[in-house]
């Protein structure tokens, strides 16, 4: 083929090329040089080559230059920056030939094409991997890679590498685990339930989550897993799951349903044994006063009333504690009367200034304001007043004219079996902190604006104004 036809592949090519001498200065350059750095060829001819290199790159290019000049190397690819004529930087691929013994060319050829979108692909890459490997490296959450395949038309699973906070929790590395099956891993029986959720996981296409009992040589036993499908061209080809060690919290949910058990024993040993003598024992101090007149009848009467007072409050404390599943919508105004009826409140007068709608269960809350209102009365006397109504967004404050709560007292007066009243149980204020804690409010005293005790609740969710009840 002739010279001429070379020359017009150069001159069309989309890549530069670029000739220069032993020293560097340029000799031909194509005409793609003006989309590759915006110069006209001319503008090139005579110019160094390395004036147009970044400074921290020349000795790059010189390098590949001496070592295709010195027979060290047939051909060089470098990757290097070259200036653009608005001042710019750009990423070139160079390819250097050593072409000093071709008559046609007699010097260094040089091909160069723009990499600069491909660098920064690259570099975003470099990032994320980074970001990955940083990701493996600390966080304490077991993480693990399973590649999906398919034999026969049945996925076929393998771990591809775990973290290391999986590997502390599990005792189990990615060396020991690369390549293997989760039934190689894990056994028959728990490989087989681990095989049944990957699948579940692929044939979703979409992250699920679920709690699973892993015995792992490391002690621990129970997860909360998720696991999330990566998928290619519409394929599953690999499933991320991030685990969590919650061997401690399953423990101690097992050990609170025990007591719970264990609780509820009680309560029914308390009302059924307990009540049934102390009934007996008021029927017959009843019949013993028609009798005989003693100054032992009514202290003895005292103490049985104060025996069934702890005993309600005991079953109360006993049943009421446990966190709420179904809340309905409530009026406290409504609430209140009912409970102000059902209170021996004397001369005693009960504001309710706002007339809310709050979310709870009725019969849990009865017994809250029954106790407050009970606990204003027995300190604030037969003519207390006491005040309901709203504060903030999601609270309700309950107070009263009583003599308040002492400055030494604060959060004590929620502890079982506190009372400042002389035939108080000390369980009135707990069940109250209990109940609240069950619909996920918290409770709080203070001295109210009248000097009286003000009980505050927060977290509380108020309705708008729907009917309730």
């Amino acid at each position: 083929m002739s010279s001429r036809f070379h020359r017009t592949l150069v001159e069309e090519s989309s890549d530069t090329v670029s000739v220069v001498d032993e020293d560097g200065v340029i000799r031909y350059v194509s005409p793609s040089v003006e989309d590759l750095l915006g110069f006209e060829p001319d503008e090139l001819v005579g110019e160094g080559v390395y004036d147009y290199q970044h400074p921290q790159d020349r000795a790059t290019i010189a390098g590949a230059i001496e070592r295709v000049v010195t027979g060290d190397s047939d051909e060089e690819t470098v990757e290097a920056q070259a200036r653009r004529a608005d001042g710019s930087w750009c990423w070139v691929e160079a390819r250097v030939q050593d072409r000093l013994d071709d008559p046609d060319i007699d010097g260094i050829l040089i091909n160069s094409r723009d990499i600069t979108e491909r660098r920064k692909q690259d570099d975003q890459f470099q990032q994320l991997a980074q970001e990955y490997r940083t990701l493996l490296r600390t966080v304490d959450d077991g993480i693990f890679f399973v590649d999906v395949g398919t034999v026969d038309g049945e996925y076929e699973f393998t771990f591809e590498r775990v973290s290391r906070g999986y590997e502390e929790q599990t005792g189990l590395t990615t060396d020991k685990m690369r390549g293997s099956t989760p039934k190689e891993v894990f056994g028959e029986t728990v490989g087989g339930e681990l095989r049944e959720k990957y699948g579940r996981c692929a044939d979703a296409g979409k992250p699920i989550g679920y709690q699973e009992e892993v015995p792992v040589e490391t002690g621990a036993r129970f997860w909360q897993t998720n696991l999330a499908p990566v998928v290619t061209d519409g394929t599953v080809r690999k499933i991320v799951g991030i685990t969590r060690d919650i061997t401690a919290r399953v423990g101690r949910e097992q050990r609170l349903e025990d007591q719970k058990q264990q609780l509820d024993e009680f309560a029914g040993v308390v009302s059924h044994d307990l009540r049934n003598p102390l009934s007996v024992a008021k029927g017959r101090l009843e019949l013993l006063a028609d009798e005989i007149d003693s100054k032992h009848i009514r202290p003895i009467g005292q103490s049985l009333d104060r025996m069934e007072g702890l005993i309600s409050d005991t079953l109360v404390l006993a049943r009421q504690g446990e966190v709420i599943a179904e809340q309905t919508a409530i009026s406290v105004s409504a609430l209140l009367d009912d409970c102000w009826d059902g209170v021996e409140t004397e001369d005693a007068t009960l504001d309710v200034e706002d007339d809310l709608t709050v979310e709870g269960d009725e019969g849990r809350l009865r017994h809250v304001f029954e106790n407050l209102l009970r606990n204003a009365v027995e300190h604030g006397g037969p003519t207390v007043a006491v005040r309901v109504g709203r504060v903030g967004d999601d609270g309700i404050y309950f107070e009263d004219t009583g003599p308040g709560i002492e400055s030494d007292v604060g959060e004590k007066a929620f502890e079982a079996g506190y009372s400042s009243a002389e035939n108080g149980t000390g369980f009135g204020l707990t069940i109250v902190e209990q109940i609240a804690a069950a619909h996920g409010w918290s409770v709080g005293v203070s001295e109210g604006s009248d000097g009286g005790a003000r009980f505050e609740f927060t977290g509380v969710k108020i309705l708008s104004d729907a009917a309730a009840r």
